[in-house]
């Protein structure tokens, strides 16, 4: 009985990429994270089950945004969307800025004893690496986290982000790299 749920819990998941940036006040935003280095700003804002990660290179951006949300999202601007279900890389550079953007996004659901565990690994995980956490809980009691992991290496960040919805096990984790362009 509760596979159907999870299923559309699932398939509400999605990932947009953006050639603009997107305004705060369009979300319930949870923390934020930014990183000024070079030629390049980054920003990261955390939400319940929902993520946007800014790159931007003077009035150059590319913005990922991973959502259950499937109205009232901006649609100016937009480079691509998926469904986040099941295993998703997409890859795209930004003609006129040289921002290249790699993703990878992965979904499962999980029998509650693994989702525990993955729930209490990744609390460990955002302790190690510094992340920016959230967690809260669901109308049915159960522990729902968002997690993100961000590095900076020379000219590039790269994003780990994992959602972890207790409605039906489910885990959304995406890897995400953006590049800016490499100069001589």
């Amino acid at each position: 009985m509760n596979a159907p749920t999870r299923t559309n819990v699932l398939q509400t998941y999605q990932l947009l990429l953006y050639r603009r940036a997107l305004h705060p006040e369009l979300f319930q935003l949870k923390g934020r994270r930014s990183i000024s280095h070079g030629n390049f700003d980054f920003e990261a804002w955390i939400m319940p089950g929902r993520h946007v990660l800014r790159f931007q290179i003077g009035s150059a951006c590319a913005c990922e945004l991973v959502t259950d949300q499937n109205s009232g999202l901006p649609t100016e601007g937009a480079v691509t969307n998926f469904l986040c279900a099941g295993e998703r890389d997409f890859e795209y550079t930004f003609d006129s800025s040289g921002i290249h953007y790699l993703t990878s996004a992965q979904t499962e659901t999980l029998p509650d004893n693994l989702y525990d565990a993955t729930y209490r690994d990744t609390i460990e995980l955002a302790v190690e690496t510094e992340g920016l956490i959230h967690r809260w809980t669901d109308s049915d009691g159960g522990k729902c986290l968002s997690m993100l992991d961000i590095q900076r290496y020379g000219g590039e960040i790269n994003a780990q982000t994992y959602h972890l919805i207790a409605s039906g096990g489910v885990v959304i984790r995406t890897q995400t790299l953006f590049r800016g362009r490499n100069r001589s």
